[in-house]
């Protein structure tokens, strides 16, 4: 069982005309209320690998609940879980009881005033409830839900409450043998199987079949034939209609996203969604997005949840993703990943997705500002490889390189020079767990920083200072840098990281990312072709590369006005791409979009494939 194996083991502002306008209510400055991919919650150091001595912060397989009308996370590993009232800001919470050996992918569901989570499992485990869950309260609901047939499970469970029917019912599945199964629970008898044999209670629900469905190859960019996993399951009803959704094809891919069957009742039968993934994104920072669940805030738009990789210290270092969801005017579910990991806004209100994503976009036209521009440091460690730990390392977009100072100490910076002044808007500081020896996050696990900006690279001001808010742990630490008293953003050339505090014996960043507007032009539009193969898994691209892009979106779906895939690419990527994501037997429309520090082009010419 995959899962079971692998956690054993371990703003509003011009950008061209194809840029949607932010929300006009939305504000400028300190009072805008931002998110950046990942997630900035206070990761958990992961004890599994102390024999080993591998230190590392962790998270995956995320599942946001709304609960009366706050927000709960629950993540793989975590010892306990995360509170917030509006998505941005995540306080831990201890629970007064918790399994041994923690829990792996838990399964989360709030009905009515009470929350209910169950752990991964193959064993005879308990489903706990909660009606105090923002105090960590927690009973025993069902002290022993009956085990299945061995290797049946259930790993990766999803709860389900039919509001409709009043039917519950629970789905769970990790493997690239077995399939997604699901089973409905007896609520009289404390959501136990419904019947008298808990073996005949479940049935199978889908299948990978990679030899149809391209996305759902293994490896990097589906390029291995290994048999792929499938995973994560949750559902979502919506319009009459059940959507059984899943992860696929492996967590450590940058291709690793969330598929969709739809039925017409909890159990089937379900047909293959010809549009999938709903959500998928290979390219940029966080790459992957799959395993997590689909939920909706307190306004009623959807958010689909996801996990993202790194893998350096251990094959499972992962971190978490949420991305904007919703069902179009055809009940087409997707979830918006351009930009995803790019700061967006959070909704004030109700948004109209009828249209999918762009009609009320939350993407904030804040671009990163410093790819690959120079950065110096402090002082730098003098070992490891030099093409992996070195300064330069925190601007190239890669999680799995890094810098390392020479000393943990207040006071180590780094600095880059953006080359020309840029409306500066918020940073993000992605920390690397580097040989340490944490393995248990407590009171001395936590961070501290300043961000400071210049215009000639000589006197600098104070813009963003950690030490003022309460001690947190910041792994992926995202601020938005307030507006000027006038209301005008902080105009620079130079942006500086000071170090204040982490814990552990070294300091190490693998992403310093800045993110603004630039005050030139946005680049100009580009072409693509596409040729679907022989394989029609798979299609060849090209695009005529743009002196002044940093960057190229290639945008696709299953319709001229269903764009809903992204896959970025930088502009020192050679303008050909095979993409083996495709469904066979399906019709795509494909279009491109160039970007830099000053804004997105318009949309090329959509191509069509048969």
């Amino acid at each position: 069982m995959r899962t079971l194996f692998l956690c054993l083991l371990i703003v509003i502002v011009s950008l061209g005309p194809s840029v949607a306008q932010s929300p006009a209510s939305r504000p400028i400055g300190s009072s805008a209320r931002t998110y950046c991919n990942p997630m900035d919650i206070s990761y958990r150091y992961n004890f599994e690998q102390l024999n080993e001595r591998i230190s590392y912060r962790s998270g995956a397989d995320p599942v946001i609940i709304n609960h009366k009308g706050e927000y709960y996370l629950f993540v793989t590993i975590q010892g306990g879980w995360w509170h917030s009232k509006d998505l941005s800001n995540w306080q831990y919470v201890v629970p007064d009881k918790w399994p041994m050996e923690d829990m792996c992918a838990p399964a989360a569901l709030s009905v009515r005033d009470t929350l209910y989570l169950f752990q991964s499992t193959f064993e005879q485990r308990p489903i706990f409830i909660s009606t105090e869950p923002e105090k960590g309260k927690l009973k025993f609901y069902n002290r022993w839900l009956p085990r299945l047939p061995k290797d049946i499970g259930p790993w990766d469970p999803a709860l389900f409450h039919d509001e409709d029917t009043d039917k519950w019912y629970m789905y769970w599945g990790s493997s690239n043998v077995y399939p997604l199964f699901g089973a409905e629970l007896d609520k009289n008898r404390n959501l136990t199987y419904a019947g008298n044999n808990p073996a005949e209670a479940y049935k199978a629900m889908l299948w990978l079949d990679p030899y149809k469905h391209g996305w759902e190859r293994f490896g990097p960019n589906h390029s291995d034939p290994f048999k792929p996993f499938v995973e994560g399951a949750w559902m979502t009803k919506h319009n009459g209609k059940y959507y059984l959704q899943y992860g696929a094809p492996g967590t450590e891919y940058n291709v690793y996203g969330n598929g969709t069957y739809v039925g017409k009742s909890p159990l089937g039968p379900f047909e293959y969604a010809p549009y999938n993934p709903i959500a998928y994104k290979p390219g940029g920072f966080a790459t992957g997005c799959g395993h997590g669940n689909t939920f909706q805030d307190v306004y009623g738009n959807y958010w689909n949840t996801g996990t993202t990789w790194i893998g350096v210290n251990w094959g499972m270092e992962r971190r978490i993703v949420m991305n904007p969801a919703g069902f179009d005017k055809d009940d087409q579910l997707y979830a918006d990943t351009r930009f995803g990991d790019y700061p967006h806004f959070l909704p004030t209100k109700k948004l109209d997705t009828r249209s999918g994503p762009g009609r009320e976009d939350l993407f904030t036209g804040w671009m990163l500002l410093n790819y690959k521009k120079p950065v110096t440091a402090s002082s730098t460690l003098g070992t490891g490889p030099a093409d992996t730990v070195s300064v330069d390392r925190v601007a190239d977009e890669n999680p799995r390189t890094f810098w390392v100072a020479g000393q943990n100490r207040a006071g180590e910076t780094l600095t880059t020079d953006l080359g020309a002044e840029h409306d500066i808007r918020a940073v993000q500081v992605n920390y690397f767990d580097y040989k340490l020896a944490i393995f248990d996050s407590d009171s001395t696990v936590y961070t501290q920083f300043r961000i400071l900006t210049s215009t000639d690279g000589k006197k600098f001001e104070v813009v963003a200072d950690l030490t003022k808010e309460p001690k947190k742990d910041h792994a992926c630490a995202y601020v938005e840098i307030p507006a000027r008293a006038d209301g005008r953003p902080v105009r620079a050339r130079y942006v500086r990281y000071e170090h204040v505090y982490t814990a552990g014996k070294h300091l190490s960043i693998n992403a310093f990312r800045v993110f603004g507007n630039g005050l030139g032009k946005a680049p100009a539009p580009t072409t693509l072709t596409a040729k679907r193969q022989t394989d029609q898994r798979n299609v060849d691209l090209s695009w005529k590369k743009v002196a002044n892009a940093t960057g190229y979106n290639i945008r696709w779906g299953i319709a001229p006005d269903k764009l809903y895939q992204t896959y970025q690419f930088w502009n020192d990527a050679p303008g050909t791409f095979e993409l083996r994501a495709l469904n066979v037997g399906v019709p795509y429309y494909f279009a491109i979009e160039s970007f830099n520090e000053n804004g997105v082009s318009s949309l090329s010419e959509v191509v069509s494939i048969r």
